[in-house]
């Protein structure tokens, strides 16, 4: 039941594997990532250089830094990680 109850809350996943940008805050800069999964709570990202990622950034679609949405890391495996929208 316990397993059930993570599964609502994390909310259904869509697989888009599609480009992203990782912004980070107080950067104009935004640096390529590939978004391989997503949902309406977070998303499961693939980053080249992931040493330097930040615990709090931005994820656009669009180069626009101004765009993007607020969220914060919850896990990381190489170079494969996963936000939580805030």
């Amino acid at each position: 039941m316990i397993l059930a109850r993570a599964r609502k809350t994390r909310g259904a996943r869509k697989s888009v594997r599609q480009p992203g940008w990782l912004i980070f805050e107080g950067s104009f800069a935004a640096r390529p990532c590939t978004v391989i999964d997503l949902s309406d709570s977070g998303a499961q990202i693939v980053a080249s250089d992931p040493g330097s990622i930040p615990a709090k950034l931005r994820l656009a679609f669009s180069r626009d830094v101004r765009r993007g949405r607020p969220c914060e890391v919850v896990w990381q495996r190489g170079k494969t990680f996963g936000v939580r929208f805030v």
